[in-house]
């Protein structure tokens, strides 16, 4: 009984550590992933995270778009991968939800190109090269 309740609650401080990680004003790029057309297998993709999760669910791989993950806050590397990400794009407050299925360089985002547009509501990201978004993690409720 004493284990189950530690590990309940190990999970919950866990749960808490990965849904509270965010960050303001980051920038974010786009990256020709286009998951419809590569029917959505990672490994054609050639994400990083593709060393485990290439062979979750076609439903899992689609629920979401891509994104590469490099951010200021959040863990980086393996334990990242096919967490989810509520992207806001600063000036316009479109905003969706992103999986992580890669690594990037560039000290924030690099979303698919689908996901950007989407993002891109006003045309100025497109203009500029990259977005200005807040990100916080979310519960992919997978």
């Amino acid at each position: 009984m004493l284990l189950a309740l530690v590990c309940y609650v190990w999970c919950m401080v866990v749960a808490i550590v990965v849904n509270g990680q965010s960050a303001n004003n980051v920038r974010a790029t786009y990256h020709l992933y286009k998951p419809h057309k590569i029917g959505w297998d990672l490994k054609t993709a050639k994400g990083y995270c593709s060393t485990w999760d290439a062979m979750k669910p076609l439903e899992w791989r689609q629920k979401y778009g891509w994104t590469a993950f490099c951010g200021p806050a959040g863990t980086h590397g393996k334990p990242s991968c096919g967490k989810c990400i509520h992207v806001t794009n600063t000036a316009t407050e479109a905003s969706t939800i992103v999986r992580v299925v890669d690594l990037c360089g560039n000290g924030g985002l690099d979303l698919d190109v689908n996901v950007f547009k989407q993002l891109d509501t006003n045309g100025v990201g497109h203009q500029k090269g990259h977005l200005n978004v807040n990100y916080h993690f979310v519960n992919c409720e997978d």
